[in-house]
């Protein structure tokens, strides 16, 4: 950590070919993913049952299924969530089920070879099982949430996340043009298309779910690694004004040196958080930490390595950045 206390001279533009070349295989492999695999869409977008229970004692995935599939479910997914005790389960939906008599199922499925039928006593007392002998106590498998989403639902939230996505997109399109240079812009939305489709594509991947939270956590890239671009053009723009000598490589180069401390202590602070959520939040926000601690790194390369080696080869110059005086303006400020 000694190199952020003094300033660097790294010479971050002459490796942009490099770079280049890492990111362009990169993003190769990745797309060929997301068109091969795809993506493990969750429940939010796929419309369907989601049932997590709770045992005991360690249960096996492949058990649990039989027992479903004793009870007709047969196009079930099960899969351990977060511990050996925990089982996510996963319908696909079906206009014609009911969600309620659904989750009713796949419960009393699961209870029925430990000879438990639940026991319906009260609207508190609802986790307690009748056994065969006629005792009652605390059923083996107990339910922890219940969740179902229409397919047509589903299909407006995908939908609505891809327009999402596209409308932000824009508008970082605009906004950067308007307050820089159309170059600048250009760099910019580069940069946020190549941190969406990694992050996207390494969920294709590693078969990462993808839900609702993790389509927040990539809208939350996008603005996190905006604000380390802007960043960066925002030096660029003054050492333009500043610097009398050195090349439009040599301006960069200052420039993303410069500002490296600060945009390596915001991701580091940053990540501390997101790994923290990772490790303690549970496995509900998992998907969402992983989808931001994906993006945190990528951002950070893509504003030192993309955004800004994209402005250069759109032929960038001095002149460019330059504040054009009005015709007038001088006189006008005579007193």
């Amino acid at each position: 950590m000694e190199f952020l206390k003094r300033d660097t001279r790294i010479d971050f533009i002459g490796r942009r070919r490099i770079a280049a070349l890492i990111s362009i295989s990169v993003i190769v492999i990745l797309i060929l993913s997301l068109f091969i695999r795809g993506l493990n869409l969750g429940i939010d977008f796929t419309g369907g049952t989601l049932v997590e229970v709770s045992y005991s004692s360690s249960v096996n995935t492949e058990e649990v299924r039989t027992n479903l599939r004793r009870s007709g479910l047969g196009s079930v997914v099960v899969q351990h969530f977060g511990t050996s005790r925990d089982v996510l389960i996963r319908l696909p939906a079906d206009p014609e089920d009911d969600a309620a008599e659904t989750s009713s199922l796949i419960m009393s499925s699961l209870r029925m070879p430990y000879g438990e039928t639940l026991a319906q006593t009260s609207e508190n007392d609802s986790q307690r099982c009748i056994y065969q002998d006629g005792t009652t106590g605390d059923c083996t498998v107990q339910m922890r949430r219940v969740e179902f989403v229409g397919a047509q639902g589903g299909g407006e939230l995908t939908e609505k996340g891809g327009l999402a996505m596209l409308y932000a997109l824009i508008g970082i399109l605009a906004y950067v043009a308007w307050r820089f240079e159309w170059r600048f812009a250009l760099g910019a939305v580069i940069a946020l298309v190549h941190d969406v489709l990694v992050t996207v594509g390494v969920f294709s991947l590693l078969g990462l779910e993808f839900s609702l939270p993790v389509l927040a956590a990539v809208l939350a890239v996008i603005g996190y690694s905006l604000n380390d671009t802007i960043v960066v053009f925002d030096r660029i723009r003054e050492n333009f004004r500043k610097m009398r000598k050195g090349t439009v490589v040599d301006i960069m180069n200052t420039a993303i040196n410069q500002t490296l401390r600060r945009t390596l202590l915001t991701s580091l602070t940053t990540l501390l958080v997101v790994v923290t959520l990772i490790l303690l939040g549970g496995e509900i926000i998992k998907g969402f930490a992983v989808a931001l601690l994906i993006g945190i790194l990528v951002g950070t390369y893509s504003s030192i390595f993309v955004a800004s080696p994209v402005v250069l080869s759109l032929r960038i110059t001095r002149d460019d950045m330059l504040v054009i005086k009005k015709e007038g303006e001088e006189a006008d400020s005579l007193p």
